[in-house]
């Protein structure tokens, strides 16, 4: 009694190829070999195909190491320098981010002279407190936080219709709308007569400025509506029709499964976009400082260097001292509150991301 070989790893069309290359009495063997794969289960194998079954096996390994290819000098000489410019690529992406997140803990003073390189010197969290016991920062995360959600679930509902919409052959005058669209991507009103335009609206000072007017893009448009084009076949559609399936029920129940990738992407551009969006509220809303999003209460913070939370009891030398040292380190940490938490939603998006964002590269 023997326990069967692991063959967990080989499945039954590589030991039958394989079994093809080495011989016919391979084949067999191989075929005996997969009858008695009963997991951790002891099966009876006479030591006579024991002793073929590992000779196969071995001549397999020996034949895997015969077909690999070579690398020339030159090619390892190639891959040597590939992996020097990545590793330079990547202390170059890596430093910033562990040098912000550093110096948004450390002591003003080491941070000020430049004595703070890479680690946190003197960790503090002084920074931080002096930021989230502003409440305005507070109210601008949870502005935030809703424009992003409605914003980019706004963005979809007008973006994928239309990407669908103008993708089908069938659709009357997709040229001329394709056409229409794609000139506002060159020429555009500014931004005076747009600010005119919500004053008329009545939008002005309200949430609607900062939804509406960006509920979609072009370049968004005809990037979803290539993977439509590329990824949505015809034949499916018509199949969906001959079976009686209306235009709602097709897009809803067969499109929209489909298009789990490009509506990913789509969402993780525009929740950026939407995220990291201050200018329209600078513009629409200087006269609503409750509806304003964290981005413009961190560019307040920035550019004025001022905190309502600061201490105003102390003398007023002693704290625009300590204001100016902590001026800093609070610069530091409004870019880690303002990053992280996008920053945390992407691992989440990214297997749909790199699948997406390939749409149209390649055709074959």
């Amino acid at each position: 009694m023997v326990k069967a070989p692991d063959t967990t790893n080989f499945d039954q069309a590589g030991r039958v190829a394989t079994a093809n290359a080495i011989g016919i009495k391979s084949k067999k063997v191989y075929t005996e070999h997969t009858n008695l794969n009963l997991g951790n289960k002891k099966v009876p194998i006479s030591p006579e195909l024991q002793k073929e079954i590992d000779s196969t096996v071995e001549e397999v390994n020996s034949r895997k190491m015969k077909w690999q290819i070579k690398e020339t000098k030159g090619d390892k000489i190639f891959l040597g320098f590939v992996y020097f410019y990545l590793l330079i690529a990547l202390i170059l992406t890596i430093y910033p981010l562990i040098f912000v997140l550093s110096a948004s803990i450390s002591e003003p003073h080491y941070v000020n002279s430049g004595r703070m390189v890479l680690w946190p010197m003197g960790v503090t969290w002084e920074g931080y407190q002096l930021i989230f016991q502003n409440t305005q920062i507070w109210t601008g995360y949870l502005n935030t936080i809703f424009y992003t959600v409605v914003g980019t679930l706004i963005n979809l509902v007008v973006t994928i219709p239309a990407s669908y919409a103008l993708s089908r052959p069938e659709f009357y005058g997709k040229r001329f709308f394709i056409i229409f669209i794609m000139i506002t991507m060159f020429f555009g009103g500014g931004i005076i007569p747009t600010f005119i335009l919500i004053d008329n609206l009545g939008m002005m000072n309200t949430v609607w400025a900062i939804l509406l007017p960006g509920a979609t893009a072009v370049w968004h448009i005809l990037v979803t509506r290539a993977f439509f084009v590329a990824n949505i076949p015809r034949e499916m559609e018509e199949a969906a029709i001959v079976d009686g399936a209306s235009d709602f029920y097709m897009f809803f129940k067969i499109i929209l499964p489909l298009s789990m990738p490009i509506i990913a992407v789509m969402a993780l551009f525009f929740g950026v976009a939407n995220w990291n969006s201050w200018f329209p509220a600078m513009i629409f809303l200087s006269r609503s400082r409750e509806l304003w999003p964290l981005q413009m209460i961190l560019r307040e913070i920035l550019v004025q260097q001022s905190l309502t939370s600061m201490p105003q009891g102390a003398d007023a030398a002693m704290a625009a001292m300590r204001r100016q040292q902590m001026a800093q380190i609070i610069r530091y940490g409004v870019m880690v509150v303002s990053t992280l938490p996008i920053i945390m939603v992407y691992p989440f998006l990214q297997k749909f991301f790199v699948k997406g964002v390939m749409i149209g590269s390649v055709k074959g």
